[in-house]
Order: structure tokens, then sequence, then C-alpha cells
């Protein structure tokens, strides 16, 4: 008898279990499924192998549902979406990669290992069970039919009057609408596909010559910069804007010393959590790219970006520093960057930061000292891409500010590193996750803004942002998807082309300053520093 009451628990909490975290509780499995009747009814109806063959099918596919409803919790969590059972299975690596670098090997492969034992008994469990209970139905059919009779009656009823218990409907059809959602994901995405794909081919600049791209910016030395997780909720959060508020002001005034102005706005990022490369090619590519896909196909694509919008012009060397590349970087194609260098490629000699390769403060001393700082000999002016990524979750440990000068190969940072917080002990807690993420993006903003004060020229413009919000349990359920974007400059002329933006002085932008999609700023960009659109349509 407990045995079947189990296999009923289990059968039931399958049908039944929501695909958010949000409101999750007791009273959510106190439901009635309609599906559960309906099979029951059925079940009555079949012969012994045929109900047999159903009850079996069904427990794999109620064990199916329920990993896609799982996949969905923890996507919409720390992604602000739902898993794309089309499209997504390969981000499950880079997870493995992302918990490998925060929380070590062992730790990793037994979460993996506990992970895949859980899949398989939910495949295994959940036929044995329906089986079970299609057993037990058919050896009781009149009582078995008076029951499903009640419950189908029972459940009309509930559903007709709406009757709930602390708001949640009584009547249950979780299972059903989660696998029509489920379909209609994956036929909206291979219809996103060929969809895009058209869409990609459309470039208001895509024909434009070189000698007509940005000739505001001629000479000029470009820097365009993205800050990990670095979201609207550093900046307004009551609990993180405080420390970093401070921060941005500090550095507004110090920049301003040094003879720098900024504007700074609103971009809404087309991703959310994580999958910072979406949210780069958006910008640069002046498209919504919200997927993997989409992504696949504008790296395969020869849609202009803003980057390879400068090499083009013939006027600059191109080049990109990607501190968080462990591997071959295809992209840089896209990207029109002449050289890139990656984790390997600068020198470090310090410890990791968890996900962090290496602190913001070392990549940008090592481009400094790599890139920046060279005389150009070939009279071409110097257009360069960073990606800083210290405020990369889990926050912890974080590095520290440090003297420029002592540097050195990064062996410094061992001691902070060694003396700052353990990740498993900021990953589950959200007050010190929210805590820890706003002294990252302290450390992220000093050290991009010092590194200006410090080794800025009088033709410098720079360029940064953020990528995306930080993960819900520290941007909360309902945030919003913008991140700031500041323009930096020593030049007035270059600050007064964006005048009717509306942006806001300084490096904090204003609650109601405006908002821009994150696809729409390539454009505006290169309309503002002069280019002449020739459209291409394929």
């Amino acid at each position: 008898m407990t045995v079947t009451v189990l296999a009923a628990a289990l059968v039931v909490a399958a049908l039944v279990l929501p695909n958010t975290v949000v409101g999750l509780g007791p009273v959510k499995f106190t439901r009635i499924p309609a599906e559960a009747v309906i099979v029951a009814a059925v079940t009555l109806a079949l012969p012994r192998r045929p109900r047999i063959a159903l009850a079996a099918v069904t427990g794999v596919a109620l064990a199916a549902l329920t990993v896609l409803n799982v996949l969905d919790m923890g996507f919409k969590q720390y992604l602000g979406r739902s898993f794309n059972v089309v499209l997504d299975w390969e981000l499950l690596g880079d997870a493995e990669s992302y918990l490998k670098d925060s929380l070590g090997g062992t730790a990793t492969l037994a979460a993996v290992a506990g992970v895949i034992t859980l899949v398989l008994l939910l495949f295994i469990l959940l036929p044995l069970s329906a089986v079970r209970l299609s057993n037990l139905l058919a050896r009781h059919p009149n009582a078995a039919t008076r029951g499903t009779l009640i419950a189908g009656v029972v459940w009309i009823t509930c559903s007709s009057l709406g009757l709930q218990i602390s708001g949640v409907p009584i009547a249950s059809d979780n299972a059903a609408t989660a696998l029509k959602i489920q379909s209609r994901r994956v036929s909206n995405t291979l219809q996103d596909e060929a969809e895009f794909a058209k869409v990609a081919k459309v470039d208001a600049f895509g024909n434009t010559p070189g000698s007509q791209l940005v000739p505001d910016l001629r000479g000029k030395d470009m820097i365009f910069t993205f800050i990990e997780s670095y979201g609207r909720s550093a900046v307004e959060d009551p609990i993180i804007a405080p420390g970093v508020d401070r921060t941005l002001d500090a550095s507004t005034k110090a920049l301003a010393k040094s003879g720098f102005h900024a504007k700074s706005g609103w971009l809404t990022s087309a991703t959310y959590g994580g999958s910072s490369w979406l949210g780069h090619s958006t910008t640069m590519s002046g498209l919504w790219i919200s997927n993997q896909q989409r992504y696949r196909t504008v790296m395969a694509s020869d849609h202009l970006s803003l980057t390879e919008a400068f090499k083009k012009t013939g006027a600059f060397d191109t080049v990109g520093v990607m501190p968080g590349v462990q591997k071959g970087w295809p992209e840089a194609k896209w990207y029109g960057l002449d050289k890139v260098y990656n984790a390997f490629q600068l020198g470090y000699k310090g410890p990791k930061f968890s996900w962090s390769t290496m602190p913001d403060q070392y990549a940008l001393q090592q481009y400094q000292d790599r890139v920046h700082s060279k005389k150009r000999t070939d009279g071409k002016a110097l257009m360069s891409f960073l990606i800083l990524t210290s405020s990369h979750q889990p926050w912890a440990p974080i590095p520290k500010m440090v003297g420029w000068d002592q540097l050195g190969d990064g062996s410094i940072f061992k001691g902070i590193q060694a003396a700052g917080n353990k990740p498993a002990d900021i990953i589950a807690d959200t007050t010190k996750s929210r805590q820890e993420y706003g002294k990252s993006i302290q450390y992220s903003v000093t050290a991009l803004t010092q590194w200006l004060e410090r080794y800025g020229k009088d033709n410098t413009v720079l360029v940064f942002l953020g990528d995306h919000q930080p993960i819900a349990r520290v941007s909360g359920n309902h945030a919003s998807r913008d991140v700031p974007i500041s323009i930096v400059a020593k030049d007035p002329k270059v600050l007064d082309k964006i005048t009717d933006w509306g942006w806001t002085d300084g490096l904090r932008p204003a609650h109601n300053a405006p908002v821009w999609k994150m696809s729409a700023f390539r454009d505006h960009f290169l309309t503002a520093y002069g280019s002449t659109p020739h459209p291409r349509k394929d």
C-alpha cells in the first residue's frame, strides 16, 4: 500500500509541477490534474497489453516533461527566459564549465553525477509508477470507474467555478498546457530561424563605402568595452546602488579633473543573467540577437558590425582583448578584429577569480602594454574591443585594486584571491550575492576609469556598457533588462555629436534617461558620427 501511495504521489507531482520557482510551495501540489482523470478513463477501457503500453509511455512522457519543467525553472532564474528544447542543450556544457570554474572539479563532478542519477531515476520510477497504478485500476474496475467519474465531476466543477486554494486553481491542466507551450516554442523557433535569416540580410549601412563610415571619428583612439553583468540594478537597486553610484559619481569627478567628460543612457539588452555574447553581438550588429540560432546566423553572415565598420574605413587597426575566451574564437572575423588576445596570451601568472581568468585591472594594463602604448607605424588610428570579466557571477572572490606599477605578471593577486570569499558561500545566499555583485561592479568601473585617467589621450573615445542584468536572484524576478551605457571623451566635439540623444551628463544615467533597444545603438552611433546609409537588401 505504501508503495502505491508513493507511486500515485510521484505521478501527481509530475503532472502538477510548475515550471517556475516563483510561488512554488505545497499548495501547488494539492491540485486535481485533468490528465490523470483522462488517462484513468482510457486505461479502464483498454485490454492488458495496450493498457500497460499506455502507462509506460505516459510515465516516460511525464519524466521528459518533468526534466523540461526543471530546466525552465533554472533558465528563468538565471537567464530570465524559458528553456528552448531546440537551441539550448549546448548551453548545459557552458553551465558545467561555470560550475567547474566556480566550485571546482570535484564538486562539479558530484553535481553532474547527482543530476544524471536523478534524471535516470525519473525515467525509471515514473513509468513503473504509472504501470503500477494502471494495474491497480484494472484489479478494481468498479471502484476505479466510480472514483474516475467523481474526480471528473469535481474537476469540472472546480474549473467552472474557478475554485482556488491560496490563489492557486484546484483544477489543473498543467501538463497539457506545458506540452502545448513546448510544441508552440519549437514551431516558433523553427519559424524564427527562417525569418531572421532574411532580416539579417537587410543592412542600412551594408553597402556604405569605407570612406563614408564614421568620418567624424577619424584619428580617434576608439575603445568599446563591455562590463560583465553591469545592469540597471547596479545603479538603481536600493541595496546594490549606493556603493555603485558613489563609485560612478567619484569616477565622473576624477575623469573631469583629467579632462574627460561623459554622457550616459540606457539600452535594453537582448539577454538577461548570462549568454553575454548575445548582448555583445546585438550591440555591434544592430540586430536583435536573442538566442543561439540567431547568433550563429549573424556570425556566418557579412552583416556589418560596428567594429568592422572601423576596419572597413582603412583608417584603423583593430584589436580585441578577451580575457574570458579560453578556446578558439572564430567570431573575430565577423567582428573585424585584426588581432585578438585571449586568456592565454596576456601573460597572467596569478590565480583565477572563480570564472574570471584574471582581474580587470591586469587585463587593462596588459592592453596598455601590448597594444595601446605602441606607436602606430602604419599611420592608422586604433579601434579596440575589450570584454571585462571580473564582475561575472558568482562574485566570489572579487579582486581588489593594487598599484598599477605593482601588477607585474599577476602574482600579486594570489593573496587577495586566497583571502576572498569562497563561491560556495555566496552562490546560495541571496543577500551576500547582491552585496558582492555590487562590489564587483564597483571594482570593474574603478579599474576601467582609473585606466582611462592614467593612460587616456586627448583623442581617446571610450564607449562602455553592460552586456546584461545579473541573474534574477540578484536583480529580482521582475527587473528590467536595461543596462547603462556611457560615452567618454576629452574632445568636446565627440559629445556634442550626441547632444540630441538626451543622455545624462556623467557616468550615471538618470532614471528617466532615454531607453533604446540594444539593437538600435549601432545605427544611432554610425549616424551621429557622420556615416552615410547605403542600404543592402538581398
